[in-house]
């Protein structure tokens, strides 16, 4: 990374934020957060999102700051100002033969498009089940996963079905076993939910990275490296930390991306995001008016 002054700056940046675990606390989003993007939006800086989720899971409670781009779909999916810059899907042939070997091992899986997200029938319910047992007690189960019942079109054939990624849960094999069985040109890495453990990862084209996503935004909008910034938690941000001019890791991320950041912020139960927006000096008004108003928030 770019060696990179940490302390604030008010030269225009462009910062990437990842949404789960970051922006958001499965599905939910802290109104300090939302409020520190639309902050450092009015002080000149874009904000984009840049995470493994498909558009079609950006929930109008996820988007209601108002953001000037996505990355989606861990890279698949670039949009700026509503350009489209990139669409990349699995090839018909490769499609075809993921769908194949998740069915011969009965996992649950979702094939992510921008505009929709593909399941078998019953679905719905089998994922219902399966993160009301992961969340149950802790009150997350109406946000995270309504953000994907929410969107979910079934049917029982799935062959003309076009996707960027998939989600699978409920694996009773790991994920090299699937990526072996699949072929070259796939990826795997584990759940970003917190709990699913080795039954739930995510299947990529290979290769794929948010950083290239990124790499896109950065070339349209002709910026300098040293100009951006990014937050995220999870194992796919590495590359996204890493092609930052500034990293910034969630505490209590996995030491792998701990390792590539620059500095780390708290996460968002501690409504982080907006004090280290404030720390940095992104933001058009006075850290002090932040802490107020999100003290009066939590009154």
């Amino acid at each position: 990374m770019s060696a990179t002054n940490e302390g604030p700056t008010t030269a225009a940046k462009v910062i990437f934020l990842d949404i789960d675990g970051t922006y958001a606390d499965r599905g939910r989003v802290p109104p300090a957060h939302a409020e520190a993007v639309r902050s450092a939006r009015a002080a000149g800086h874009r904000v984009l999102l840049c995470t493994g989720r498909p558009t079609s899971m950006l929930t109008p409670r996820i988007l209601d700051a108002g953001f000037d781009g996505v990355v989606a779909g861990a890279g698949a999916y670039v949009e700026v100002a509503g350009r489209v810059l990139a669409d990349r899907r699995f090839p018909a042939a490769l499609a075809a033969r993921t769908v194949e070997v998740l069915d011969t091992h009965g996992l649950a899986y979702l094939l992510e498009a921008p505009e929709v997200l593909h399941g078998l029938p019953g679905l719905d319910r089998r994922l219902g089940s399966l993160l009301a047992h992961r969340f149950r007690g802790d009150g997350a189960e109406s946000a995270g996963s309504l953000d994907i019942l929410e969107s979910l079109q079934m049917s029982a054939d799935l062959a003309g079905a076009t996707f960027g990624k998939v989600t699978y849960f409920d694996s009773p094999v790991p994920a090299g076993t699937l990526t072996a069985q699949i072929g070259p040109g796939v990826q795997a890495l584990p759940s970003s939910i917190p709990g699913m453990g080795e039954s739930a990862g995510e299947i990529f084209l290979a290769g794929m990275t948010k950083a290239i996503g990124m790499a896109l935004v950065i070339e349209d909008l002709d910026l300098r490296r040293e100009d951006v910034i990014a937050f995220g938690d999870g194992l796919n941000d590495l590359e996204m930390l890493e092609h930052a001019g500034l990293g910034v890791a969630i505490e209590g991320a996995d030491p792998r991306v701990l390792a590539v950041a620059d500095r780390t912020a708290p996460g968002p139960g501690s409504s982080g995001l907006a004090t280290a927006f404030a720390e940095l000096g992104l933001l058009s008004w006075e850290p002090g008016t932040l802490r107020r108003t999100e003290s009066a928030g939590h009154a």
